[in-house]
């Protein structure tokens, strides 16, 4: 009761800052340079925000789509041998930070959300990958057999068996990755990519402490939100597979 409280009152303050942030003047002027404004102006909150979430959803959806992939193949006796590409693979993003990929993907890609989203991609792949695998490879033994006994085929086993035993921790994975691509997307406001880092960086830029702390609150808000929506989905999940 006191979470799904506390969730209540997170979303009522994210609606409430993208659609009436002047409510929230005099909680920040304090933070503002004396006759500066407090609440960020050059761009709507709104639109920044849906901006900041567009680019996590395009990183995401490619990086669980090969990470998943990547977990069922190599969870196949024809695919095991690939494990040891796959992980080399899927440990490129955590290699290179996501500053440095930016500033790699900049002259590939021009500034704007290309970058941003490729960065997060690669970012994105290790906690979906492991966590797909951990979960396929937990689903005991005698499970899939009896589901072969029956006349399943193997798709069928692993569309009506595998994945939706091991569908708790996939996404447990898609979760961090997801919390970690919303975290990260801030940086993307340095190549001119449009998100809420654009209101963290303006207020670095111009000394405006109350930007930094608006950019701030919004991102680490949104994250908060979304891992316990994710996590709702989690306990579903488990209570249907008991």
């Amino acid at each position: 009761m006191i979470r799904a409280a506390f969730r209540l009152v997170l979303a009522g303050f994210v609606l409430a800052m993208l659609t009436a942030p002047d409510w929230f003047a005099p909680l920040l002027r304090p933070l503002a340079p004396p006759g500066g404004p407090a609440i960020y102006d050059c761009a709507g909150l709104a639109g920044l925000t849906l901006s900041h979430l567009g680019l996590v959803v395009a990183a995401m959806l490619p990086s669980v789509a090969l990470g998943l992939g990547l977990a069922v193949l190599v969870t196949r006796p024809s695919g095991a041998e690939f494990l040891p590409l796959s992980r080399a693979l899927v440990n490129f993003g955590q290699t290179f930070p996501p500053v440095a990929v930016l500033a790699l993907a900049v002259p590939m890609l021009g500034f704007g959300n290309g970058p941003t989203v490729l960065a997060l991609f690669f970012y994105g792949l290790l906690p979906v990958f492991e966590n797909a695998l951990a979960g396929l490879q937990t689903v005991p033994a005698p499970v899939a057999v009896s589901a072969r006994a029956v006349g399943m085929t193997p798709r069928q086993v692993l569309a009506r068996v595998e994945l939706p035993l091991a569908l708790p921790l996939i996404l447990e994975g898609v979760r961090i990755s997801t919390v970690i691509a919303l975290s990260t997307a801030t940086i993307g406001s340095t190549v001119a990519a449009r998100s809420l880092g654009e209101v963290i960086i303006a207020g670095l830029t111009v000394g405006n402490l109350a930007y930094v702390v608006q950019g701030g609150l919004l991102t680490g808000a949104l994250a908060v939100l979304i891992y316990e929506g994710f996590g709702i989905l989690i306990a579903s999940a488990r209570r249907r597979i008991g």
